[in-house]
């Protein structure tokens, strides 16, 4: 009779699936949060039964001491609490209810992602010195193309095919949820995409910043490389524009959604508009406005930072 698997065979099981879907991502995420486990049990072999509330009380107590912030913490337990539901689902661990009651899985939204409108504005438009234009002006372009195309991820744009943009309007999938969203691309917008567009007739995608040529394990990595690269670049750029809060692929994103909620839009059309489906509440909202009325908003929200379209 084959063995059952333990803990640390499981999450292996799943990280090679996860690879095999392609979802390299969260892939990393699992391979990280066994990674770190290991580490604190000081052991390669966990056995479902080791888990218990004491024992995550001290794993938890063990991340913050090395210097993981909350948020690392809430994504190492979510990611054990998810194995260890499919392992009981599946009849492998014991059911222990409110096991991770006690240990953090929550968001502290600690960290200002979002600029107001007069901020967002410079970072957008400021003229740069000749110094600075040549290495920051692609990465500012792919953060203002993230904003005018309603709040898109860095990873969704990185992974757009030519394919998706047809006329004036790009059709996609989101790369984390695989929510398919439909945007108006502004006239501003397809000046930027017309720019910096891919001119490989071999690569399959809109932009360069994937070869489009690799295999999937190397093209995570070198989307990886891509977004520290834009990360760094828009540090120096917030720099440069006396902008004291932290700027991050996160901006465009969390920027258009604020300034849609001072615009008075409801947080229905909000989730609609960034296509959540992670929780409950957002997916009762989804496909609940037309796609005229979220390009409407985006228009309105563009407008509301003095931004040409």
């Amino acid at each position: 009779m084959k063995e059952r698997p333990n803990l640390t065979q499981f999450m292996e099981q799943l990280i090679r699936a996860l690879k095999e879907e392609e979802r390299f991502s969260t892939a990393h995420i699992y391979q990280s949060t066994l990674n770190a486990l290991r580490l604190f049990c000081k052991a390669d072999v966990i056995r479902f039964n080791q888990m218990d509330r004491s024992r995550l009380k001290q794993f938890e107590s063990h991340l913050r001491n090395k210097g993981c912030a909350w948020n690392t913490v809430s994504t190492y337990m979510r990611t054990l609490r998810s194995t260890y539901n499919k392992a009981v689902d599946e009849g492998l661990a014991e059911e222990k209810p409110r096991l991770f009651r006690h240990v953090y899985t929550g968001v502290k939204a600690n960290t200002k992602r979002a600029l107001d409108a007069g901020d967002m504005n410079k970072l957008l438009k400021a003229p740069l010195p000749q110094s600075l234009s040549q290495s920051l002006e692609k990465s500012r372009a792919w953060l203002t193309l993230m904003f005018l195309l309603r709040g898109m991820p860095f990873v969704d744009l990185a992974y757009l095919h030519k394919k998706d943009l047809q006329d004036s309007v790009i059709s996609y999938r989101r790369h984390k949820t695989g929510t398919l969203l439909t945007v108006e691309v502004p006239p501003t917008a397809m000046k930027l995409i017309q720019q910096y567009k891919s001119m490989d007739a071999d690569s399959p995608y809109l932009f360069p910043i994937l070869s489009g040529n690799r295999e999937n394990k190397e093209e995570y990595i070198e989307y990886q490389h891509a977004l520290r690269k834009l990360n760094y670049d828009l540090k120096q750029l917030a720099v440069y524009c006396s902008i004291k809060f932290n700027v991050s692929s996160y901006t465009a994103r969390h920027t258009w959604a604020t300034l849609a909620k001072y615009c008075h839009f409801s947080e229905q059309l909000i989730c609609d508009a960034l296509g959540h489906s992670s929780t409950k509440v957002t997916e009762t909202y989804l496909k609940s406005f037309k796609n005229d009325e979220l390009n409407k908003a985006n228009k309105v929200i563009i407008k509301y930072i003095n931004f040409s379209i």
